[in-house]
């Protein structure tokens, strides 16, 4: 199911239906995130006509392309090389015209990639404001937000720096809702969000903000763009497909596929404890769906760490879930990231069996002790049930399938 799921966003199976004509002029390729190389790649194979361009992907997120650039960069928190990345494409949108293609390739993770401070704000001051909201549990839609109204490039204002080209961009959405404005921050959309907005959330978290990062907020010039015309989006992969791809894996192997949705947000192990609640009640009542059955869903968890441990918001929703469901036999579980990485580790996430207690208990080690310790990946690395399969090349967020049977 998993496999399923990934396999319906990559990029050389989404990407080549929707590629606009090639224009007159030039074409210039451009973009952000985790799947920005792959993507690349895609269009390159497809693409009829001459094309240059850049592109910043995560590090370890490249593929070789031949005529478009690759750079790489850090993720979650902004490094300069993708500062650099984002002034490069400043610099190439210049002396663009009217019969000129810009083709913006965007996906998950590009808010972090794509990172050009505003005037007056340094790397420094945006990597641990950034640092900050990723450690106090702000859904994506929060942190984005602010990242808007402190970046160069985010919140539309690539797109007008692209005028008087058309620009179409192609993304893949791994936010709840696929608001094109919240993915990568929305470089090419305009902004719905607000300056006040954006100081509300750090308000709500108590994060307290740099002098220049509190100047730049409380200025209402520096608000991001409302109006963008002649700025074309399309959505080649989102969520929801994934899960619909899971789903038809899951029914002809027999079991009723019960879809949540894509857009489960909070934190993972109150997550896990609602759905171990509908677990018992398949079990007991075959409500809300007779089993054997697969409980579905994505969206974004979020970790609000207290301890000291290692793990995604993934392998610790899978952890709080073999706890609550240490009296219900016969469940399997996977929670994973689509992109490849749980948060900043080497997994994707992890699996849950039946005896996961169980071995946990002959090898001596307490999992209460690791989940207050938001050592999610330190418990299932010692069962082995880590899932590692490298970057994927795409990225639709969270994935999490529970096998009722």
């Amino acid at each position: 199911m998993f496999e399923a799921a990934v396999e319906a966003a990559r990029p050389s199976v989404c990407l080549p239906p929707v590629l606009p004509a090639p224009p007159t002029g030039r074409t210039l390729v451009i973009g952000a995130g985790k799947a920005a190389a792959a993507m690349a790649r895609a269009v390159e194979d497809h693409w009829p006509g001459p094309l240059s361009g850049l592109v910043v992907t995560r590090y370890g997120h490249c593929v070789p392309t031949r005529r478009i650039e690759v750079a790489e960069a850090a993720h979650p928190v902004p490094d300069a090389a993708g500062e650099t990345a984002a002034g490069r494409m400043i610099e190439l949108l210049k002396g663009l015209g009217p019969d000129d293609l810009v083709l913006c390739l965007i996906s998950g993770g590009g808010s972090a990639l794509l990172a050009r401070p505003a005037p007056g704000i340094t790397l420094a001051e945006k990597q641990a404001l950034t640092s900050a909201l990723l450690r106090s549990g702000a859904a994506i839609g929060e942190i984005n937000c602010v990242r808007k109204h402190l970046s160069a490039v985010k919140g539309g204002r690539l797109a007008a720096l692209a005028a008087p080209a058309r620009l179409v961009t192609l993304a893949i959405s791994d936010v709840p809702g696929d608001d094109p404005s919240v993915i990568a921050s929305g470089p090419t959309v305009a902004d719905p969000t607000t300056l006040a907005e954006a100081r509300a959330v750090l308000a709500k978290y108590g994060i307290t903000p740099s002098p220049a990062i509190a100047a730049r907020l409380n200025d209402s010039a520096s608000e991001t763009p409302k109006h963008l015309p002649g700025s074309e989006y399309r959505l080649i992969a989102t969520p929801q497909r994934s899960l619909e791809a899971a789903a038809l894996v899951a029914a002809r192997a027999g079991y009723y596929p019960l879809l949540l949705g894509d857009c489960l947000e909070g934190e993972a192990r109150e997550m896990a404890k609602v759905m171990a609640g509908m677990v018992k009640s398949i079990r007991a009542h075959q409500q809300p769906a007779p089993a054997p059955a697969v409980i579905l869903s994505g969206g974004e968890a979020t970790v609000t760490l207290r301890g000291q441990g290692k793990g995604g918001p993934n392998a610790e929703f899978a952890l709080a879930l073999a706890l609550a469901l240490k009296d219900c036999a016969g469940v399997d579980a996977i929670a994973c990231d689509t992109d490849g990485i749980d948060g900043s580790e080497d997994n994707a996430g992890a699996v849950i069996a039946p005896d996961t207690l169980v071995r946990a208990t002959a090898l001596g080690i307490t999992p209460e002790s690791y989940l207050s310790n938001n050592d999610s990946y330190g418990f299932f690395k010692t069962l082995g049930d880590l899932v590692q399969i490298g970057p994927t090349l795409t990225n639709v967020n969270d994935f999490r399938a529970i096998l009722v049977r």
